[in-house]
């Protein structure tokens, strides 16, 4: 059965679904908080310019995901799939923004679970680039019993190189982790 990287997915807190063209408006109202950006490597991603080159970038990915609020229907941020490796089976899951209202465990911990257990049926391990400024996103990965595995310089969609960590996640270590 081959991945699908784009599934529309919900639980009580998250609804995903996939990324269309005619999102980009209420997805930039998001994404035009600049506290959101602060720990990121590209900071400028609030600004309309700049987060249309990551629109584009999410659109062409064939990975993307608006997130909504599952109690609202209100857009919350996106995340996506990219990096699917069949040989490897090995996929990443990243780009993952989130409106400030929607910060803490609760909402974070829903989607990645959506998401990760998406992939586990298709792959055996889940990778995460994590800008290395990036403090918030490194302590919530880790809480899902991620773990760092190396560094590297990571290009993204027209933007410059930027220092990121490398997190995996393992089908197994997933299969029998104690909920956090």
């Amino acid at each position: 059965m081959p991945f699908h990287l784009q599934p529309t997915l919900e639980n009580e807190f998250i609804r995903i679904q996939p990324l269309k063209e005619t999102d980009f408006e209420e997805l930039y109202a998001v994404a035009s908080d600049p506290l959101i950006w602060e720990q990121h490597p590209n900071k400028d991603r609030y600004k309309r310019e700049v987060f249309q080159n990551f629109f584009k970038g999410a659109m062409e990915s064939g990975g993307a995901f608006l997130v909504l609020d599952a109690k609202t229907g209100k857009p919350a941020g996106s995340s996506r799939f990219y990096d699917y490796n069949e040989q490897d089976k090995s996929v990443l899951i990243g780009y993952t923004f989130l409106a400030r209202d929607h910060w803490g465990s609760t909402y974070n911990r829903a989607l990645k679970n959506l998401m990760i257990s998406h992939a586990f049926q298709f792959v055996d391990k889940v990778l995460f680039h994590i800008g290395a400024v990036n403090i918030r996103s490194q302590k919530a990965i880790e809480r899902l019993g991620a773990i760092k595995i190396g560094e590297l310089e990571v290009e993204y969609y027209g933007e410059p190189g930027k220092l990121n960590y490398v997190y995996r996640i393992t089908k197994e270590s997933w299969e029998n982790r104690e909920i956090r």
